[in-house]
């Protein structure tokens, strides 16, 4: 075989099918980043997470070069079929040995979807409650009241119900206290009442609140409820209690026997 005859016959063809397949490679690449900067001025204009956002652009790279790579190599004259298949294979394979983060990665779409809390916001959830500091594609960063970074696998987090304390501009305050059947429970309600209302960080609307919410064979129990924005609802708790606790060891109010040992220890 003479060189012109290998070189037209072989090195052209080939050498055509290598701008070819740049070719392809090239307008795949344009179209990646045609396609991503549509997609994520889509997704922006819905107002999506940006971490959907960067992993939606990265799925969709990922996908078109897969193509790419495919047609690379038909151009080329390679069976694409069976390498098909094996990566099918293969991506059957790695979904069932990573079932678990599977469900993670998808429990993290839709908790970035749904929204049921965002960054920054007091949850409670998976046994776990604090402030939310990231959410990931497979965990959830969460600071809990001891300043413990905490990840919580998104699966226990979507499958578990969320108490979400930042969704409302105020939550309430709590506190019970325990009281004898002679005690006057007006006067209590009364003094708690007063003394709740003017603690820092206790809102005037909607006002305090005490009402008897339950009898038992020692008295009964009264409950108070304040009204506080989330960042005071701590400080809220820690003064509250210390004012109630004041007014009722002042020997006024007369106590079941439980609650008279509970605040003189």
């Amino acid at each position: 075989m003479t060189p012109e005859v290998l070189i037209h016959s072989w090195l052209v063809p080939f050498l055509l099918k290598v701008v070819g397949a740049f070719a392809l490679w090239t307008a795949g690449s344009l179209v990646i980043r045609w396609a991503n900067r549509l997609l994520g001025t889509a997704l922006r204009s819905k107002n999506v997470d940006p971490t959907l956002i960067l992993y939606s652009n990265q799925t969709l790279a990922f996908s078109i070069r897969a193509l790419a790579i495919v047609a690379v190599l038909s151009l080329f004259g390679i069976e694409t079929t069976s390498f098909s298949a094996v990566i099918a294979a293969a991506g059957v394979a790695i979904g069932v040995a990573w079932s678990g983060l599977l469900s993670n990665f998808a429990a993290g779409i839709f908790l970035i979807v749904f929204r049921p809390f965002k960054a920054g916001d007091v949850i409670q959830g998976a046994g776990v409650t604090g402030v939310v500091r990231e959410i990931g594609l497979f965990a959830t960063l969460i600071d809990n009241a001891d300043q413990q970074r905490i990840f919580v696998a998104n699966h226990k987090l979507f499958s578990d119900n969320i108490v979400n304390s930042s969704s409302h501009p105020w939550r309430l305050a709590s506190f019970k206290i325990h009281l004898s059947l002679a005690a006057d429970p007006d006067r209590v309600i009364r003094e708690v009442t007063e003394a709740l209302t003017g603690l820092p960080g206790v809102r005037n609307t909607p006002p305090v609140t005490g009402e008897i919410i339950e009898f038992h064979s020692q008295g009964m129990v009264v409950q108070f409820k304040a009204a506080c924005v989330q960042s005071d609802h701590a400080s809220v708790l820690t003064a509250g209690h210390s004012r109630i606790h004041a007014i009722l060891k002042s020997g006024n109010h007369p106590l079941p026997p439980l609650a008279i040992a509970r605040i003189n220890p």
